[in-house]
């Protein structure tokens, strides 16, 4: 009895064993991006520093660049948000087929699953990298609160000082159209990539609403109340 007892734990861990290791190369398949940032190494990237991983093989000038945009985006967000709640790993191609190996497409970068950031050759840079790392970092505040797609977007704008999108002083508003903008992220993806305005007008809701309350610390407020239940988002700023 306590033989067949024994062999009986014996296929049920064989069995556990080859279905875990068939999700995990179904995940590596059908989502390499969350396969990369979980295991870097593994796509062939190298420690740059603790939570940082490039392509390996860079020289030492292209390291110290990739080095200098992290830490200035970094320094953005950590400004802006009075602090951090979140270090994610950020993972950085300097080349196209690094990028595609690790799951990316065209994007300049990705925030993956609001935990880890990808950057592609055309993202390393303090923008772009601040942009996504603002994501990670919003939905750690919001705690599981869902906010709407454009504020998400046009708080990193902001955050990331994007000049594609904000104006250099005074009112950083470019543009204002009052138009409704897409609340969910397939309805935001589908309109900016048609329409990358989008950007702009999500940012000029966030900016104005950050202008007319106090700046950064009541965006930072806001923020709270809203993952506590005690603020309400809508499309008007004020």
């Amino acid at each position: 009895m306590a033989s067949r007892r024994g062999r009986r734990w014996w296929i049920a861990g064989a069995v556990t064993a080859v279905l875990l290791t068939a999700a995990a190369a179904l995940t590596a398949i059908v989502f390499p991006s969350v396969a990369a940032t979980t295991c870097p190494g593994c796509y062939g990237l190298e420690r740059l520093q603790p939570g940082l991983y490039a392509e390996p093989g860079l020289p030492q000038d292209r390291r110290r660049h990739v080095t200098e945009v992290v830490e200035q985006a970094n320094k953005r967000v950590r400004d802006f948000f009075g602090g951090r709640k979140t270090s994610p790993d950020i993972l950085v191609c300097l080349s196209e087929d690094c990028y595609r190996r690790i799951g990316g497409g065209r994007e300049r970068g990705i925030a993956v699953l609001n935990r880890s950031v990808m950057l592609s050759p055309r993202g390393v840079d303090p923008v772009i990298a601040s942009h996504e790392l603002t994501h990670v970092e919003l939905h750690a505040r919001l705690g599981g609160t869902e906010v709407p797609q454009w504020f998400d977007e046009g708080l990193a704008v902001l955050v990331s000082d994007d000049p594609r999108y904000l104006a250099r002083t005074g009112d950083r508003c470019l543009l204002d159209s009052r138009r409704p903008l897409p609340a969910t992220l397939d309805d935001w993806l589908r309109a900016a990539s048609a329409d990358p305005r989008l950007y702009a007008e999500a940012a000029c809701q966030v900016s104005r609403r950050a202008g007319m309350n106090g700046g950064k610390e009541a965006v930072r407020t806001f923020i709270e109340q809203l993952s506590t239940g005690q603020a309400v988002l809508d499309e008007k700023a004020g």
